[in-house]
């Protein structure tokens, strides 16, 4: 028998709580990635490593916010511990390897494609492991097409967030950007959603494993949620970073944070500037 699937169960509230953790994410990250370009010299594997967590924890945060809402009417959701924490891992690790690749290499044509694609696949990767962590009396089914496109979309997404979080500076074009990246993740995520269906076996047949969603996922998302908090305040009360954000408002012209015409000159070019004079 085919399950009443419902992805709304609580209406409005599940939808956007999961976006505004999705846009959260993305703005500490996008800033924790502008403030290891402002100065080359400091732990920049460290600024790094802090934003793909922030974007990371955002994506999974969102999801698994999302996935609260999600109801089959015929039968239980419950949903297995290891398999969700692992998603949470792989979110965060497959954000990582796209954030150190375009921080340190750029976003020239190839590099960009190839984070962006490699992130993208993993995200999708969390999103279907995340649902592969669902317990329930019936078997889960997917429409390929919306696979496919909900694929795509991570991997769009993915492409113009780490774009973003090399090219952009300013903090209100990052707000921005934060919140384009938290309609595609809110997209990918629905468009998957979109395509699911559930086969219920007989109610008499067996009995099934798992913690319910409200169990297990509201004191699972409790960690990510007082990260992304204490990252924001790491962010909000780093000076180099408020002063960084000033000094190039005051230089609208200023090149882009990654371009060779931001590195500092070399003692030959300061020593040959100083005879000229």
């Amino acid at each position: 028998m085919d399950g009443t699937v419902d992805g709304f169960r609580y209406g409005a509230v599940t939808p956007v709580a999961a976006y505004l953790m999705a846009c959260l994410g993305g703005a500490l990250g996008l800033r924790c990635i502008v403030r290891s370009l402002l100065d080359t010299r400091s732990f920049r594997a460290g600024w790094l490593a802090l934003g793909a967590a922030s974007i990371g924890c955002g994506i999974w945060t969102m999801h698994f916010i999302a996935m609260i809402g999600f109801h089959v009417e015929e039968t239980r959701v419950r949903y297995d511990a290891a398999t969700t924490v692992l998603s949470l891992v792989v979110a965060v690790a497959v954000v990582g390897v796209g954030v150190f690749i375009v921080g340190f290499r750029g976003t020239s044509g190839v590099t960009l494609a190839v984070a962006g694609a490699v992130t993208g696949l993993g995200v999708a990767g969390m999103h279907y492991l995340g649902m592969a962590a669902m317990r329930l009396n019936g078997e889960v089914g997917y429409d390929p097409v919306g696979v496919a496109l909900s694929v795509l979309i991570a991997i769009g997404a993915a492409t113009a967030a780490l774009w973003a979080a090399v090219t952009i500076r300013g903090f209100l074009t990052s707000l921005g950007a934060s919140l384009v990246m938290g309609v595609a993740v809110s997209g990918m995520h629905y468009t998957g959603m979109a395509a699911v269906s559930v086969h219920v076996h007989d109610m008499t047949g067996g009995t099934w494993e798992g913690d319910s969603p409200m169990s297990l996922l509201l004191p699972m998302l409790l960690g990510p949620v007082v990260f992304l908090l204490l990252a924001g305040v790491v962010v909000m009360f780093d000076p180099l970073l408020v002063l960084g954000e000033r000094s190039s408002a005051s230089r609208p012209d200023s090149p882009p944070l990654n371009s060779p015409a931001r590195k500092r000159p070399s003692w030959r070019a300061a020593a040959s500037s100083g005879h000229e004079r």
